[in-house]
């Protein structure tokens, strides 16, 4: 029969491989368990199969868990084809008035990000003719500000 301590071996290396295959990092840490648990029974070969799997569910578990914890995820909202960030604090002319509850649309001298004209927010009443000036982008939405 073969050793308890090849099969767990095998299984952390198997999970390992179809963490490398996926990059979830959920995986990593039931393969880790797996060569955890083939190390202890390496060392304590008489440990019955019921502790084994107690040991490996108390490790895969709980180093998920405190991953999950202290994970902080850094997210990059890439926005293709911008010019991430640049369009920040250009200024253009109100052509739709803007307020909370309306969209606008504000027009450029210049282009910016490929286009004369953009669909306006903002957190205040600017009239049509006003001066604004961008301090976000939004979606496909510029949010403006007065001058």
């Amino acid at each position: 029969m073969i050793n308890a301590m090849w099969i767990w071996g095998a299984l952390g290396l198997v999970l390992l491989a179809v963490e490398m295959a996926t990059g979830t990092f959920y995986i990593l840490w039931f393969g880790i368990a797996g060569l955890c648990v083939a190390i202890i029974t390496g060392l304590l070969p008489t440990i019955t199969p019921a502790i084994q799997f107690a040991i490996y569910a108390l490790l895969s578990l709980g180093s998920l868990a405190i991953w999950k914890t202290y994970y902080i995820r850094h997210e990059t909202h890439s926005r293709v084809g911008q010019s991430q960030g640049e369009e920040i604090g250009r200024t253009g002319t109100v052509i739709e008035s803007v307020s909370l509850k309306k969209n606008g649309r504000i027009r450029f001298t210049q282009g910016v990000m490929g286009s004369r004209e953009w669909v306006a927010i903002g957190d205040e009443t600017i009239e049509e003719g006003s001066e604004a000036t961008v301090v976000a982008v939004v979606g496909n939405a510029l949010k403006i500000s007065k001058v």
